[in-house]
């Protein structure tokens, strides 16, 4: 089998499809963006055709070496992210040539089951008793949510208030048989996340995510002691070697994102790495319906997974959400929370082509937004 075409398409809201074909006529589909610049790992895909095309798709780990180590710069979530989406369909291509869903290709199924967690109350949260209601009358045992919006270098007390209220309210709802994440999102300081960590113990949240910026990796060992929440990071960090030091600090949770780390092949190396650690795997996904298939294959095959993110109604999906582009979205359907083992071969999805074809021929340009402080000072996002 050979390769003989590699097709990008930018798809709404936010996304970047691509489609490689073989001459046998099994084509295997992947999610290959950073949210805000699909555009660059677009051109980024193209650049690595003459890695490609000719080649045999079976061949993943060569192509994967290849692909990362085949010029003299290598690394970052440019590059990282354009041989994620093609790794996942080259494990597409390699399920289907073999009539098995890719996660029996990686050792076989280690669960029957795996728990979903949905997204709740947006860039800025307010009120979110309602919507986290409405997630627990839709099945979900699980949630997360930011902290806040925009929040000052050195937080007053009104903002660190309306964050451990927010939290308050989530347990509220949920009581103590569900759960719920706070995502911090970078845009805590250190100095307010020692702040907040104490605070917020009391609500009992699942985990607290990226507690601090990614380059500040270093210093998350000083908040793994103040508390005795869970911490969770990943999802901007791209490979074992970034995510080392991550492990190092105690965290208790990874996060990976399968459409920026590398692909399947690279996250299920964090995931055996992250098990030498004794840290559980939530693997990152507010992205579509090829990125979740691919995650779910490889939860289905990791013993250390603890809870996968889907994005079926996040507040990025205006206009287009995440079954849009299924030929059959029952594949994703949840029962009181969890998904079943997907029996299809490849990644277990089928895409409707015409539908992205379609996508592609009006785009998107969904850009991250940029905040800043009250003094007109940059504001992480």
């Amino acid at each position: 089998m050979k390769i003989t075409s590699v097709e990008t398409f930018l798809v709404a809201p936010r996304w970047l499809f691509v489609r490689i074909g073989t001459d046998e006529g099994i084509v295997g589909w992947g999610e290959p963006v950073i949210e805000g610049r699909a555009q660059t790992v677009r051109a980024a895909v193209h650049e690595l055709e003459e890695v490609l095309l000719g080649a045999d798709p079976l061949r993943i780990e060569d192509l994967w070496q290849v692909m990362t180590k085949g010029t003299f710069y290598r690394g970052g979530p440019v590059l990282s992210s354009a041989v994620a989406g093609i790794d996942q369909a080259l494990w597409d291509i390699a399920g289907k040539a073999r009539g098995v869903p890719v996660h029996e290709l990686l050792g076989g199924p280690v669960r029957d089951t795996l728990r979903m967690y949905g997204w709740v109350g947006g860039d800025t949260p307010t009120e979110v008793r309602d919507v986290i209601a409405q997630q627990v009358e839709a099945g979900l045992t699980a949630i997360k949510m930011n902290v806040s919006g925009r929040m000052s270098p050195i937080a007053s007390p009104v903002e660190i208030a309306a964050a451990v209220g927010r939290a308050e309210a989530a347990r509220e709802v949920l009581g103590d048989e569900r759960d719920f994440a706070i995502d911090f999102h970078g845009r805590v300081s250190k100095a307010n996340a020692r702040r907040l960590l104490a605070l917020l113990q009391d609500s009992a949240p699942m985990f607290v995510e990226e507690p601090l910026v990614p380059e500040h990796s270093h210093l998350l060992g000083e908040l793994v002691g103040l508390s005795n929440i869970p911490l969770a990071t990943g999802e901007r960090l791209f490979s074992r070697t970034d995510m080392l030091p991550a492990l190092q600090s105690g965290i208790a949770v990874v996060q990976p994102d399968i459409s920026h780390a590398g692909g399947i092949s690279e996250t299920r190396r964090i995931a055996s790495l992250a098990e030498t650690f004794g840290v559980l795997v939530a693997p990152h996904c507010p992205l579509g319906p090829i990125a979740l298939a691919a995650s779910v294959q490889l939860d289905f095959a990791t013993p250390n997974f603890l809870i996968q993110e889907q994005s079926l109604g996040i507040h990025y999906n205006a206009g287009s959400d995440l079954l849009d582009y299924l030929v059959d979205p029952s594949v994703f359907t949840m029962r009181d929370g969890y998904l079943d083992r997907p029996l299809g071969p490849g990644l277990g999805i089928e895409i409707d082509e015409q539908a992205v074809r379609d996508a592609d021929r009006r785009g998107h340009d969904w850009k991250s937004p940029v905040w800043r402080h009250d003094d007109g000072s940059f504001a992480e996002w």
